[in-house]
């Protein structure tokens, strides 16, 4: 039973801990709630980091998840730019700040999030190598793109992915040259497999964005510690102003770790092994966001989610089986993206060799469709481009894991709703 005499803290202040927090007060717990941040700008969204706010299309405030008032009028004790170092679960207490503030918990959870896989190589000691992640990096990019795009500048960057492509297009909006190093053949390959990456290789090129496949840079060129040109491991150099790592985020897992909480293996994405409850090997510690690897019933295997969505649900979920709560986290992963004129949304898990075939519903030449990842069948995952008002129907195709026609998957004409059992 859970009482106002106890004590709830949250280590992490992005979207999952914010939500977490407001979850907690809107279910009706009375007891303390304590919210550590090692940011100091108050819980934020980071979507727009490469999207709106990026382009200057979104005002500053807007990033923001709740106006700053919103925490002290809810009783929510925010401890900001305040870095945990340590948690003693025998003792149930965590150790943070410089002045060695140590509070006690009756519930723990731990929403640290990911942190921008660096680059080992020579030369990212230079003034113009960059990674997105928090607020500020966002801040300094848009000074950044828009001047390249006034000096006719050049970016490269390494990796592409999402947040690469991403870039690649806000970089592109600026005027700035853009060459992306990728080791795969197309672009976002471990995502959406070959047969789609190529669409995303096209449209950007199609925008003057340049593509090194099967490369990766081996060393970044200066002088008077400023980019001069990016080399890679097939001898290629292009020259650059500037260069983004964008080549993954990893799970911030060592306090948890430095815990003796169990870590999922790196086939799941590493991250802190949380139960369908979100419950680590602790029944007192949850875990959510970027940095919980969870055991999803619907797949059947341990997923590592790093999109807004699993943030935004995954932190609520945890607050209410923290207090207690039936809960049972199965949400289906959802992300979307925006570049150029492109929008999309994604539902589903299906990587390289889950699936037999990708079934196009639309004209994928004109960038309007739906995309499913079949497999026997059945569908593991879709992806809406241009085409809006569908994830619903997508989602419970996924859900329901029912065999369906693929000849009526892939025709417009029959209503995607008729095709859920």
């Amino acid at each position: 039973m859970v009482d106002a005499d106890q004590t709830f803290v949250i280590v992490g202040g992005g979207l999952a801990g914010a939500k977490a927090a407001e979850t907690l007060r809107a279910e009706g717990f009375s007891g303390r709630v304590i919210l550590i941040c090692d940011e100091r700008d108050h819980p934020y969204e980071r979507p727009p980091l490469s999207k709106g706010y990026l382009l200057g299309k979104e005002e500053r405030d807007s990033v923001f998840v709740h106006e700053p008032a919103w925490y002290a009028r809810n009783d929510i004790e925010l401890h900001l730019g305040q870095t945990v170092d340590a948690i003693d679960r025998t003792a149930k207490t965590v150790h943070f700040g410089d002045d060695g503030t140590l509070v006690h918990y009756d519930k723990l959870l731990l929403v640290t999030g990911a942190e921008p896989r660096r680059l080992d190589i020579p030369g990212t000691d230079l003034a113009g190598v960059h990674h997105l992640r928090r607020l500020a990096h966002s801040e300094r990019l848009k000074h950044v793109l828009a001047a390249l795009g006034r000096d006719n500048g050049h970016l490269v960057i390494a990796g592409a992915g999402w947040i690469g492509l991403e870039i690649a297009a806000a970089a592109r909006e600026y005027g700035a040259e853009v060459t992306v190093v990728e080791p795969e053949p197309t672009p976002l390959h471990s995502v959406l497999g070959p047969e789609l990456g190529q669409l995303f290789a096209d449209l950007h090129r199609e925008h003057g964005v340049r593509f090194h496949f099967g490369a990766r840079l081996t060393e970044i060129t200066g002088q008077d510690g400023m980019v001069l040109a990016a080399r890679t491991d097939d001898g290629e150099e292009h020259p650059a102003h500037d260069v983004l790592a964008a080549i993954g985020a990893a799970p911030r897992t060592g306090l948890a770790e430095a815990a003796g909480l169990e870590i999922a293996d790196r086939a799941h994405g590493g991250g802190v092994a949380v139960d369908e409850r979100l419950r680590t090997s602790d029944p007192d510690i949850y875990a959510a966001g970027d940095v919980a690897a969870f055991h999803h019933t619907l797949f059947g295997t341990r997923l590592r989610v790093e999109h807004w969505a699993n943030a935004l649900n995954g932190g609520p979920a945890a607050a209410r089986a923290m207090l207690g709560r039936d809960t049972t986290y199965d949400r289906v992963p959802y992300f979307f993206s925006d570049q150029y004129d492109v929008g999309l949304e994604y539902s589903g898990w299906a990587p390289p060799g889950t699936y037999d075939q990708v079934v196009i519903r639309g004209d994928a030449g004109k960038r309007e469709f739906i995309a499913f990842w079949v497999k026997e069948g059945r569908v593991l995952a879709g992806m809406n481009v241009n085409v809006w008002d569908v994830t619903e129907p997508i989602q419970q195709l996924i859900r329901t894991g029912a065999e369906v026609d693929t000849e009526a998957l892939a025709d417009p004409r029959v209503p995607l709703d008729s095709l859920v059992p």
